[in-house]
C-alpha cells in the first residue's frame, strides 16, 4: 500500500509539472482579404517579382494572426460576387474574424462582367460585403484602391499605361471610386483605410524616377518570367509589395485598435535588399 500512495505521488507531481508547460492554446484570427490583382497573391513561378500587398501582409502580422488572401486578378465587386468568391469566403468565416476589402481597379472597366457604377452599384455591393460580415460576426475594413503610378506628359489628359516621356505631376485615375469605399464606411460606421492618399504620398515623395522601385517596370532579357519585359505602372513587385502592406497595416492598427498589437513594425532598412533587387536602369 505505501508504495502505492508513492507511486500515485510521482505520477501527481508529474502530471502537476507537466501541466506547468502547457500553455492555453490561443484562438487565430484570421483576417481574410477580398479584391483585385493589387492585393491577391502571385504566382512565384520562373522567379516573377510581382506580388499583391496581401501576399506581403504576413511579414507585418504575429503568429496569432492568419491571412486567407482570396483576392483575384481581374476581379471586381460584381464578379467577385457572381463567380461565388464571396460565397467561399463566407463559408469560411467565423465570428472574431476580419475581412479586408478593395475593389475599385476593375470597377471602373466597361464590361459587363465587371462595371459598377460609384454611388449606386458599386456601393452596395460594398455595403453587402459589410452586412454580411458582420452577420458572421466578423469585422469589415474598407479600403479603396492603391495609386496608379501615372505621370502624364503636360497636355495628356486621357491616362496610359506608360509614356514615352513622363510629366512630373501624379494624376488620379480612379475618381469618384475613390469615395464610395469612405461614403460607405461612414454610413455603416466601418473602419476605412484611405490607401491611395497612403500611396499617392508615397509615390510623390519617391519622385517620378525613384517610384518607378516600387512597379513592374521590368527590363527586357534578365527575367524568365519575363524575357521580353514590361512597364506596369499599376502592380506591384516584391520591394513594393512589401512597402505597401506595412503603410496598410500601420493604418489599419490606427482605426482598428484590437488589431494594434499584432502588428510588427520594421525599420525601412528590411527592404534593402528587395529595393536593391528591383532597382532598374534604362
Amino acid at each position: 500500500m505505501k508504495n502505492l500512495k508513492i507511486k500515485l505521488l510521482f505520477a501527481l507531481c508529474a502530471i502537476l509539472l507537466f501541466s506547468a508547460f502547457i500553455t492555453e492554446k490561443k484562438d487565430v484570427i484570421t483576417i481574410f482579404m477580398i479584391g483585385d490583382s493589387t492585393m491577391a497573391n502571385k504566382s512565384l513561378k520562373n522567379g516573377n517579382l510581382e506580388r499583391g500587398w496581401g501576399q506581403m501582409l504576413p511579414c507585418f502580422l504575429t503568429e496569432d494572426v492568419a491571412v486567407d488572401n482570396h483576392a483575384m486578378n481581374g476581379r471586381s465587386s460584381l464578379s467577385f460576387i457572381n463567380e461565388g468568391r464571396w460565397d467561399a469566403v463566407l463559408a469560411k468565416l467565423k465570428k472574431g474574424d476580419y475581412v479586408f476589402i478593395q475593389f475599385g481597379h476593375n470597377d471602373e472597366k466597361a464590361s459587363e462582367k465587371l462595371h459598377t457604377d460609384p454611388g449606386t452599384t458599386f456601393d452596395d455591393n460594398l455595403r453587402r460585403f459589410v452586412r454580411e460580415t458582420r452577420e458572421k460576426g466578423a469585422y469589415p475594413v474598407l479600403f479603396n484602391s492603391i495609386v496608379r503610378r501615372n505621370f502624364p506628359p503636360e497636355g495628356v489628359t486621357e491616362p496610359k499605361g506608360s509614356y514615352e516621356v513622363e510629366g512630373n505631376v501624379l494624376v488620379d485615375t480612379h475618381g469618384e471610386y475613390l469615395n464610395s469605399p469612405r461614403r460607405v464606411a461612414e454610413e455603416m460606421d466601418v473602419p476605412f483605410v484611405d490607401l491611395n492618399k497612403l500611396t499617392h504620398d508615397l509615390v510623390v515623395d519617391l519622385g517620378v524616377e525613384k517610384s518607378k522601385s516600387l512597379f513592374m517596370w521590368v527590363p527586357a532579357g534578365i527575367y524568365d518570367f519575363c524575357p521580353k519585359g514590361k512597364i506596369d505602372n499599376t502592380h506591384l513587385n516584391v520591394y513594393g509589395g512589401k512597402v505597401v502592406a506595412s503603410i496598410a497595416m500601420e493604418a489599419v492598427a490606427k482605426v482598428v485598435p484590437a488589431l494594434a498589437p499584432y502588428v510588427r513594425h520594421y525599420d525601412p532598412e528590411v527592404y534593402a535588399a528587395d529595393y536593391e533587387d528591383n532597382k532598374i536602369s534604362f
